[in-house]
């Protein structure tokens, strides 16, 4: 059970990075195929985002790989991604198109590693989402620190909820809730008040790492 455990959270990790690079990648290498003639500068530098996107993903890809053949703590490895590291994800999101921007209220609070990376996958998972689904859109990317939580909110004014017979496609709002649920957290998405998309996830603080 352990072992299946591990590989699930695996799993789940090659699912938000790769997701995320895929997109980009397929949103950038797009531009640069329409412009390639008439602007041949802007079309450099969407491949030269296509090539970065895609270096992570390979290592990334390798780095998980190799702990299904190795059995080791990829936190022993390398660092996690985490919430230091939101604002150059957010940069990320607007080389694939989207004018996205950050917001961080209240003080921000001493949170355990496993936390800090849930943090990040769920904001990463939003804004691959968005990439997707959203089309030519804005997209801002809230923290909020109150006194017992941290509430994330990643919201988007493009197309709205993307539904098959009624209920969300694809697994990466279950895999976003699943990992708010593991830290007693709990996740809300649906159309924003003005149109668009909103992901709402409330990760609650263990008392003692509160500041």
């Amino acid at each position: 059970m352990a072992a299946i455990s591990e590989r699930t959270r695996i799993a789940r990790e090659l699912h938000d990075v790769i997701a995320h690079s895929v997109s980009v990648m397929v949103i950038q290498a797009g531009g640069a195929r329409m412009v390639m003639d008439s602007e041949p500068d802007r079309a450099e530098a969407s491949l030269r985002s296509v090539e970065r996107a895609g270096r992570d993903a390979v290592a990334e890809m390798r780095r998980l790989l190799g702990l299904l053949d190795s059995g080791e703590d990829p936190r022993t490895l390398a660092p996690q991604p985490g919430l230091g590291d939101i604002e150059d994800l957010v940069s990320r999101t607007r080389t694939a198109g989207l004018e996205a921007n950050l917001r961080v209220e209240g003080e921000p609070a001493i949170v355990s590693p496993a936390l800090d990376l849930c943090a990040y996958r769920i904001v990463q998972e939003a804004l691959t989402n968005a990439i997707k689904h959203a089309g030519p859109a804005r997209v801002t990317v809230g923290l909020r620190w109150t006194c017992d939580a941290l509430e994330v909110d990643v919201s988007d004014n493009g197309r709205g909820p993307l539904c098959v017979n009624g209920t969300s496609s694809g697994h990466g709002i279950a895999g976003m809730r699943e990992r708010a649920g593991l830290h007693g957290g709990n996740l809300e998405t649906g159309a924003g008040r003005d149109g668009g998309f909103t992901v709402q996830a409330r990760l609650p603080l263990a008392p003692e790492r509160v500041l």
